[in-house]
């Protein structure tokens, strides 16, 4: 059974304050690094009585582990830290039973006892549940997936534990004569594995993804990913796994890619899977949209300085700029606040509360924008908070969230200023082409020399990074499609409420019903090149590639599962003979958790068999980190 190797020394570190203890470092090296007497003596005087108690027990332990190491040097034991590895030489078919009438070498070797074990467990069919040994066809059944690591580099010592657990686990169930089994498989992590073949390409051939076309550059990461799950699936053998790998499955073979077209096609039909143009979480360095769960809220308690993608210097965040935007056709003005200066140039209102006595003068006016010109009226509404920064709030849909649903109350227009790779547009005005923070420092000086700023402070806030690429989330008005999982999540918490279900620990499930409580609609959609395109298509002008009005009709998108059934819907939809039609397909694709999701049923035989019918499905147990339950476990 694979196993972590055994922990060698009873103390490996100690934490003392600040100081760390380092496996066969002296404490005082630690503790008092001064070569001067002075310099020791006011370290030393500042030590309490319980740190020099540590110290002296150490120092002790120390010299007697010294002492016992030493002792040990004159003898033969020493040897075995001193051999080097000893290997099985004798010629064995692969997948023959190895030869062990010979003695085993004196001193243990990994590689000589480990030798040919796996390949012949492998082709006895050991780890199959259909040729298990001992276990006949009514016996009792247990069933696990291994987290599909992604295809993005080798495992690494938290792939190593979870095999360990994992293993231990369908060991011991093995034992009690169950017919088990155990899937293993990899994912093809579509932002993760693009970025880093965007990465390899840069550097190896001084070419970017744009340099190529998308079918050149989905071949390079074929052929990076044939060598990555060659190297993970020699990690997980040489671990020890006793996978069944007669199911082992990737991600975006064709078995996958037939089930995830015909999950997308069955859940739109069903109303679940809808096309919208909606804010999205945008990441301009990517250029996609990622999830809710895929940023990090980074909370910031003043003034700091960053780092992001595409900018050579530092950008400062959490400072709140009051500016103040002249009141049309009277001799007034109004201050609003935001630490986002750069969205100002797509403000289309001001909001006050309407409770607000400041501004009770000043309901249903108007103001200018100073840059645009857009006029921007005052509008009432319950949600602004009349203590945040002066009480009156810009109005941008286009870029804020909330904004948005206040836009959508007041009726309000949205207008984007951004684009997809985080430039000023050109409803920026003067200001267009600039990357949005440079953006940002020049707004601030043209409002200064027209004497419209009016403070800038320190303001505790909480900023959306992207955990895929560091980037700042720049929310974007874009058409995606979602996915609706009110009523899937309704059911996943009642399993839990009800006892079906079980999170150990405990405390995770109060977390799981309270994400399924709040669940939002899911964008599935995703700008990249890698990953599985979305099987949607519309009708083009053959004259005009990327128009969808052909002989001045509108045409909806047409799901299905491939073109050729797509070009029957269309011609049965809109009346028209088959062979005038030319379909374009999205050129999205999809989130890699949709089909990561699907992953326990595919590898079950979903959909070419019935799940119903599966012997090994729903799987027992899923064995994972907390930090994918709501990413794969929850989905």
């Amino acid at each position: 059974m694979a196993l972590l190797p055994p922990v060698c020394c009873r103390i490996s570190r100690t934490c003392v304050g600040r100081n760390i203890l380092r496996r066969g470092e002296p404490f005082s090296s630690t503790v008092a690094s001064r070569s001067d007497e002075d310099g020791a003596a006011k370290i030393k005087s500042t030590l309490s009585d319980r740190e020099q108690k540590i110290r002296r027990k150490f120092n002790a332990q120390q010299k007697v582990a010294e002492k016992s190491l030493n002792r040990a040097s004159n003898k033969h034991v020493s040897k075995a830290w001193k051999t080097k590895s000893v290997s099985y030489d004798k010629d064995t078919p692969v997948g023959h039973r190895k030869d062990i009438s010979d003695p085993l070498p004196s001193v243990y070797s990994p590689e000589f006892v480990e030798a040919c074990w796996y390949d012949w467990w492998e082709a006895e069919g050991l780890f199959n549940p259909d040729t298990q040994p001992n276990c006949g066809d009514h016996s009792p059944t247990f069933s696990m997936v291994f987290p599909p690591p992604n295809v993005t580099g080798n495992l690494h010592l938290g792939h190593a534990l979870t095999v360990a657990l994992e293993d231990c686990l369908i060991r011991w169930k093995r034992m009690r004569g169950k017919k088990t089994v155990w899937i293993p498989g990899c994912d093809h992590a579509g932002i993760a594995t693009q970025v880093v073949v965007e990465k390899l390409l840069q550097s190896r051939d001084g070419v970017g993804r744009k340099d190529l076309s998308r079918d050149q550059f989905v071949e390079e990461v074929w052929k990076w990913k044939e060598s990555k799950e060659s190297e993970i699936f020699t990690q997980l053998r040489r671990l020890g796994a006793s996978f069944d790998w007669t199911r082992s499955s990737f991600t975006m073979d064709d078995r996958f890619s037939d089930a995830v077209t015909r999950a997308f096609v069955r859940l739109h039909r069903s109303g679940k899977i809808y096309r919208s143009e909606q804010l999205v979480n945008w990441s301009c360095h990517l250029q996609s949209a990622v999830s809710d769960i895929e940023v990090d809220a980074v909370p910031l308690s003043g003034k700091t300085s960053l780092r992001v993608p595409g900018y050579e210097k530092k950008v400062d965040f959490g400072q709140l700029v009051l500016f103040a935007y002249p009141l049309e056709g009277r001799d007034d003005e109004i201050t609003v606040a935001t630490t986002r200066l750069e969205t100002m140039l797509a403000d289309v209102a001001i909001a006050v509360h309407p409770n607000d006595s400041r501004y009770t003068h000043l309901h249903y006016c108007a103001a200018r924008h100073p840059f645009t010109g857009r006029i921007l009226p005052i509008v009432l509404d319950a949600s602004v908070d009349p203590d945040f920064g002066s009480g009156a709030v810009k109005i941008t849909p286009g870029h804020d969230f909330k904004d948005f649903e206040i836009g959508e109350r007041h009726g309000l227009e949205p207008v984007t200023a951004i684009t997809d790779d985080g430039a000023v547009n050109e409803n920026g005005g003067r200001f267009q082409g600039l990357p949005r923070f440079a953006a940002r420092v020049e707004i601030f000086k043209s409002l200064d020399d027209l004497s419209l700023i009016r403070g800038v402070r320190d303001h505790a806030t909480v900023l959306p990074v992207c955990s895929r690429s560091n980037d700042v989330i720049e929310p974007l008005l874009k058409p995606q499609w979602f996915l609706d999982c009110r009523e899937m999540a309704g059911r996943a918490a009642a399993l839990h409420k009800a006892g079906e279900l079980r999170i150990v620990p405990e405390r995770y499930g109060v977390n799981w019903t309270r994400w399924m409580e709040r669940i939002k609609p899911w964008c599935i959609s995703r700008q990249l090149w890698w990953g599985h395109r979305v099987p949607a298509f519309r009708v083009a002008d053959p004259a005009t590639p990327g128009r969808s009005t052909p002989g001045g009709l509108s045409y909806d998108w047409i799901v299905a599962v491939d073109e050729s059934e797509a070009v029957k819907i269309a011609a049965r939809k809109y009346g028209v003979a088959a062979e005038t039609l030319v379909l374009e397909r999205d050129t999205d694709v999809l989130d890699t958790w949709f089909s990561s999701a699907l992953f326990p049923g595919v590898c079950h035989g979903w959909p070419q068999s019935d799940l119903t019918a599966a012997r090994h499905y729903p799987v027992d147990v899923m064995e994972t980190g907390h930090d994918i339950l709501f990413f794969w476990v929850a989905r």
